[in-house]
């Protein structure tokens, strides 16, 4: 008889192997994928992955953000993001602009250079991802989808019952 995980660790509290191996198995798998785009987009673009995540992040606000909200969406530090934006800034990739209801805000958003450049590479981007998993098929896609967007929901369902 099969056994799903909430009732195993119910059943044999002790007994956690098989969610330990499958988390050593998806770390692996992602530690593999992101390290293959650090180095292509070092190689290809001369870009790091944060400056890439920063450029995506503001590609889908035209309008910009605030500093405050692109280090809550990259989750990271303000600081982070600081040195992120002065980076693009200095390579004319990135604007900052005057918030336009708050003095003490800045907003940041993609030039026109920095629009064209992240297509650029985001185009890449795609067919790399495509390459990488190029050993799945659509269903091994689809089914892999359905089961981590469970797990996701597990993991969303035990963190909200351990918080105080």
């Amino acid at each position: 008889m099969l056994v799903d995980a909430e009732t195993r660790v119910q059943e044999r509290p002790g007994d956690h192997q098989d969610e330990l191996r499958l988390w050593l198995r998806l770390l692996t798998c992602t530690t593999m994928i992101e390290s293959e785009i650090r180095t292509r987009l070092r190689n290809r673009f001369e870009v790091t992955l944060p400056r890439f995540d920063l450029m995506a992040q503001l590609d889908k606000m035209p309008g910009g953000m605030t500093l405050g909200e692109l280090s809550k969406r990259m989750m990271v530090s303000n600081g982070n993001i600081t040195g992120l934006v002065e980076t693009l800034v200095n390579q004319g990739l990135v604007a900052r602009e005057a918030h336009p209801s708050d003095r003490r805000a800045t907003m940041v958003r993609l030039t026109e250079a920095g629009r064209a450049s992240f297509g650029e590479m985001a185009a890449e981007h795609g067919d790399w991802i495509g390459t990488l998993f190029g050993g799945l098929g659509a269903e091994d896609v689809s089914v892999l989808m359905r089961l981590l967007g469970r797990m996701k929901t597990s993991v969303r369902h035990a963190t909200s019952d351990a918080a105080p």
